[in-house]
C-alpha cells in the first residue's frame, strides 16, 4: 500500500453540516496534523489515536469544519450593552438612530458567544464520518500500492537478470585475472617456485571471488518477493532489505576488476536506487 491518499465525506445532523477531508502523503512516522473547530477540541485525542491505529505511517492532514445552516447561531445581540451604547452617544451629539446603531455594534462586548456543547449523537456522527474517509484513503493507497509494486517488481527482475549475466561471465572473469598475474609474473624475468605461486594465485582469486555474495543477493532479493507479498505494513522492512541487496551490490562491485561486470553492477545500482525511491512512499 502507498502513503499517498485522499478523503472526504460529509454528514448532516440537525442544523449542523459536519465535512471531514483527510490527507496523507509519505513519512518516516506518523504524524497528524489535525485543524478542527474549538467545540470538538476534546475529540482531538481520540481522533489521533484512531487515524494512527487505521493508517499506520504518513503525514497526515485533517480538517474538520461544521457549518451552521439552520436558524441557531453561535453568536447572540446583547441588547443592554447595546443601548447603553446608544444612549451614550446621543448624549454625545446629534445623530441617526441608525447611525448610533451602527457605530454601537462594533463597540465591544455587543456580542454574546455562547459556548457549544457536542453531544453524543454528534460525537458518533463524526467518528462514523471519519471512518468512511479512512475506508476512502484505504481504497485509494491500495490502488497506488498496486503501482508501486509493479514498478519495484520490475526493477528486482531488472537486478536479477542482470545478476545472472554476471554468473555467465564469472568463469572468464576469472580466467582473465589469473592470466593477467601470470603474464606480470613472467615479465619480471625471475625464477619463481611454482607450487608457492600456484598457492598464491589461488589466495588471490579468493580474495575477488563474488559466490558467496551472488547468492546472499539471489536470497535478498526472495527475501524482498516474500515480504511484499505476505506482510503489511512493510515499507520500512523492505527498506531495509534494499539496504542488504545494496551492500552485495556494492560488495561485487569492488571485488569486479572486469569492465563488463563493473558495468552490470552500475545497472544494478541504477535499478537499486529507482526501487529505493519508490519505498519512500510504501507503507
Amino acid at each position: 500500500m502507498s502513503m499517498t491518499g485522499f478523503g472526504k465525506k460529509e454528514a448532516q445532523y440537525e442544523d449542523k453540516h459536519f465535512s471531514i477531508e483527510v490527507r496523507s502523503l509519505n513519512s518516516k512516522n506518523v504524524d497528524i496534523y489535525l485543524r478542527s473547530p474549538s467545540y470538538l477540541r476534546e475529540l482531538d485525542l481520540e481522533i489521533r489515536k484512531e487515524l494512527a491505529k487505521k493508517m499506520y505511517r504518513g503525514k497526515i492532514d485533517v480538517n474538520i469544519h461544521v457549518e451552521l445552516n439552520g436558524e441557531t447561531s453561535p453568536s447572540k445581540i446583547n441588547s443592554h450593552v447595546v443601548r447603553s451604547y446608544m444612549k451614550q452617544l446621543e448624549e454625545i451629539g446629534a445623530s441617526s438612530e441608525s447611525e448610533r446603531l451602527a457605530l454601537a455594534l462594533r463597540l465591544p462586548d455587543t456580542l454574546l458567544s455562547e459556548k457549544n456543547i457536542i453531544t453524543e449523537k454528534e460525537k458518533k456522527i463524526i467518528d462514523e464520518t471519519l471512518q468512511k474517509v479512512i475506508k476512502d484513503i484505504d481504497c485509494f493507497r491500495k490502488i497506488e500500492g498496486v503501482a508501486l509494486s509493479q514498478d519495484i517488481s520490475l526493477r528486482l527482475d531488472l537486478i536479477e537478470s542482470h545478476l545472472i549475466l554476471a554468473a555467465k561471465i564469472d568463469p572468464e572473469r576469472n580466467k582473465k585475472i589469473e592470466e593477467k598475474l601470470r603474464i606480470s609474473f613472467q615479465n619480471l624475468n625471475q625464477e619463481v617456485d611454482e607450487n608457492r605461486f600456484e598457492q598464491e594465485l589461488i589466495f588471490y582469486l579468493e580474495k575477488f571471488d563474488i559466490t558467496e555474495e551472488k547468492i546472499r543477493l539471489k536470497n535478498h532479493i526472495n527475501f524482498f518477493r516474500e515480504v511484499m507479498e505476505n506482510e503489511f505494513p512493510n515499507g520500512k522492512k523492505l527498506g531495509f532489505i534494499s539496504q542488504e541487496i545494496g551492500r552485495e551490490v556494492n560488495t561485487i562491485g569492488s571485488k569486479a576488476n572486469h569492465s563488463e561486470l563493473q558495468k552490470i553492477v552500475v545497472q544494478m545500482k541504477d535499478e537499486l536506487e529507482k526501487i529505493k525511491e519508490q519505498l519512500l512512499n510504501v507503507l
